[in-house]
């Protein structure tokens, strides 16, 4: 009966909410810098190596915007700070 149900309880989890679970996130405790690549899209570094990209949902960034993150740890679907207002990422690129 519980593997029924765990079984059960797995496929509705993988229907409902498939953007969580396979949605992209990376660590950027240690990023240096950010570079706009347009206003929509932020690309981070640490050092000369890029870690992500960012594209934001609905706000937009300018090069002497004050970018901060919310949380270290960031996933799409998650919101970052741009000049003091909440903005929901779009997309998150991890590179390698």
């Amino acid at each position: 009966m519980k593997s029924k149900l765990s079984v059960l309880l797995s496929l509705t989890a993988l229907i409902l909410l498939p953007g969580l679970l396979w949605a992209d996130c990376t660590d950027l405790t240690n990023y240096t810098h950010w570079v706009l690549q347009d206003s929509h899209t932020i690309l981070f570094y640490r050092g000369n190596r890029a870690l992500a990209v960012i594209t934001l949902e609905a706000c937009e960034a300018q090069p002497n915007s004050l970018v901060r993150l919310i949380t270290s740890y960031v996933c799409e679907s998650d919101k970052i700070m741009i000049d003091n207002t909440e903005c929901s990422i779009m997309t998150l690129q991890i590179m390698n």
